[in-house]
């Protein structure tokens, strides 16, 4: 058993299969729920050699897009309801979406209702503008951040 992990023993599901599209399933206007789930779906976990995928701390339904509104929702469950990694977590999908989206879109990250112990803390750490710029500053947060982000693609 490792020393210090919050949640030692996960339970760990099989990766999903990349969708292909082929060329007359891609949009022009906007993006779609699966689109942003695929930039996604490979952050690695800050505690564990995991995916958020592979954790199901995200799942395709964990995110809604409203194209009308430029607005994106992602819900996602923390392993276990006390995960002091939940704000890293958050912080690595905002840093990735930030750099793969157009400015115009709004995105909303947020705990599902019910899944961690400080969630409306949570929630408005991750949604604060100021809060998410400060800590994306502190160059230890962001190491930590960028290894969770760019871990599958090395």
């Amino acid at each position: 058993m490792t020393l210090g992990l919050i949640n030692a023993n996960p339970v760990v599901q099989a990766k999903k299969e990349r969708l292909v599209r082929r060329e007359d399933q891609y949009r022009d206007d906007g993006v779609d729920p699966l689109e942003i789930y695929e930039y996604v779906r490979d952050i690695r976990d800050p505690e564990h050699p995991y995916t958020l995928e592979q954790l199901s701390v995200l799942s395709e339904e964990s995110v809604t897009v409203d194209e009308k509104l430029d607005r994106i929702l992602i819900m996602f469950t923390p392993t276990i309801q006390h995960c002091s990694m939940a704000n890293i977590i958050g912080l690595c999908l905002r840093a990735k979406l930030k750099e793969c989206l157009p400015l115009h879109y709004k995105v909303d990250i947020r705990v599902s209702p019910g899944s961690h112990a400080d969630e409306v803390s949570v929630n408005k750490q991750l949604n604060d503008k100021e809060r998410v710029a400060a800590a994306l500053e502190n160059p230890n947060l962001r190491q930590l951040v960028d290894e969770c982000i760019y871990s599958a693609e090395i």
